[in-house]
This record gives structure tokens, sequence and C-alpha cells, in this order.
């Protein structure tokens, strides 16, 4: 949600009982006051890209200083900044992709950790949602049942809520169900062909990287709706990456993802997208989930015994 999830949004999510994180992404300093200070009061948090954090360190102390609830970690190490969150009153939130990131995680000493399958819009790696989940649960019992645990990846309605609890999962974190929100910082043009789309219209790629020249460290890839740009190059890596092929199209995908022209940039959204079905407050999206949750939870789960 790096960008997309700015303050207003972030505030949202929190004002409707959950717990709203402001986007860090790549690190921007002016973006991430403009942000907090468009969050107000709230009691927010903040997710980093740990590897990209490691080029800008001072970014972690500028958030601090807001006394933020939570730092999110993600896609990288978290041991050099750990124990500096740690120290602060911030609860430190480490998203990892397979069981080696939760050893690393549980070295660090996460109060939460959370399980993000490959299901989910924006990098990850390739595990599951379904299996990635139980496995973790079951290692936290063993190794340190303090820590909290969240399901990432494919969930975005009151079924994939319901899902992760039974999994073993203590809440969800969800990325593009918010996405697509009044709140969230994407274009309209976004959101309306995300809501159009299936789940079969997404692809796990690294060409929406190659033509933004960001070294993206193996073996994590992108998950974005085909549009005729992530179509065309593809597999194509090699030949995008030409200089001469690469300033063209770079200078094209940015112009489109400033315009809002889905079909010649990328558009990082999920498989959920087939679950997406309006954009409307994050509030209400947060309340009917839960609404749906306890009602499957409550009604057809017991029915299933009889």
């Amino acid at each position: 949600m790096g960008s997309a999830a700015g303050g207003r949004l972030a505030a949202a999510v929190t004002a409707a009982g959950g717990l709203g994180l402001i986007g860090g992404g790549y690190g921007d300093a002016e973006w991430l006051a403009r942000e907090f200070a468009e969050a107000g009061n709230a009691r927010i948090g903040c997710g980093f890209i740990t590897w990209s954090l490691a080029r800008k360190p001072q970014l972690l102390d500028q958030v601090l200083l807001h006394s933020p609830v939570a730092v999110m970690l993600s896609f990288g190490s978290p041991l050099a900044f750990s124990q500096k969150i740690r120290a602060s009153a911030a609860l430190l939130i480490c998203q990892v992709q397979n069981m080696a990131h939760v050893r690393e995680a549980i070295d660090a000493g996460a109060d939460i950790i959370v399980a993000q399958g490959a299901e989910a819009g924006g990098h990850g790696v390739s595990r599951a949602t379904l299996t990635l989940v139980p496995e973790i649960a079951d290692y936290l019992v063993r190794n340190a049942p303090k820590t909290l645990l969240l399901a990432a990846g494919g969930i975005a309605d009151g079924r994939g809520l319901g899902a992760a609890l039974m999994l073993g999962a203590d809440g969800v974190l969800m990325g593009s169900r918010f996405w697509a929100s009044d709140e969230a910082l994407v274009p309209k043009t976004f959101q309306a062909a995300a809501v159009a789309a299936e789940g079969d219209d997404t692809v796990r790629t690294t060409v929406v990287d190659v033509v933004r020249k960001i070294d993206w460290p193996h073996p994590f890839t992108a998950r974005v709706l085909k549009t005729g740009f992530t179509m065309k190059w593809h597999g194509q890596e090699t030949a995008l990456a030409q200089p001469a092929v690469l300033e063209r199209e770079m200078e094209r995908y940015l112009a489109a993802s400033r315009g809002g022209d889905v079909d010649n940039t990328g558009v990082f959204v999920g498989e959920a997208v087939a679950l997406i079905k309006d954009i409307c407050p994050a509030g209400d999206i947060l309340r009917q989930i839960v609404r749906e949750a306890e009602e499957l939870l409550g009604r057809k789960a017991p029915s299933l015994l009889e």
C-alpha cells in the first residue's frame, strides 16, 4: 500500500475499529509529513519497505517522532531497525513470506507477524495464504506464543476474515480492499479497472520494477493487473532493460501512472479483485467485513457440525 494508504485512509480505518497504517513505501520525507498531518491525532501506524528504509534510515526517526502505535517492516531483515522501534512506544510488525522470514522476525522481537500469501497485491513471494498461515500459527505456539499473527493475501470480505481465524490467525492485514476505498490515494480509473476484473486478471511479474528502475531483491515479484503494458513486457524483461527501450517505456509508464491511464502502466492489486464490487468509505468496508465474519462464524460454522 506504499503511497496508496495515506493519512485519511489510515485514520478512517482506525476510526472504524481497526488499526490504520500509512504506507511509507520507498520513503519520501515530505509525503510522510503531509500524510501524518492528514491523519491528525488518529491512533495509527506506518509501514516501510525494509531494504529501501536501509537507504534512508532517517525516515524511521521522522516517523517515530509522531509516536505511531506500530511500525511495520516488510521485504528485508528487520534486525537493523527492530531495537530502535522496540525502544520507542511502537509495536513492531513484521510481514513475512516464508518460514525463514518468520524465524528472523522472532529474533528481532516482533510483536505481530503478518503472514503474506502470494495472492496479495504488490510485492511478495510464492507461498499461498491457506498453508502459510497455519504453519506459522503452529510455529508461534511452540516458539513465541505471545506474538500475534495476522493473515494477508487474498482476503477482502468476511469469508476471508472468518477463514483466517479458523487457520489460526488472530486477525488480518488487508490491502486491496482498502486500496479500493474512497480515502485511498488511487486514481479512480485504476479502482474501476479492479472492480471490473477477475482474479485471473492479475499476474506476478518484475516488469513494473524494471521499468521504474527499482532493483527489488530476489525472490520478490509484484502482483498487478494484466494491462497492455504488463502483458507486452512480462517475460521480456531483458528486452525492456535495454537503455533506449527503458528510457522510452519509463517515460510512458510514469506519465500513464500520473494520468490514470490503466492500459499503459502497472496497477498494483491482488487476486481479491474479484471480491471487490464497489468503491466506498473505508469505515463502511471494515464494518461490513466484520459483520459478515461474525454472521458466518455464528450461524454457518455451527451448522456445518449438524
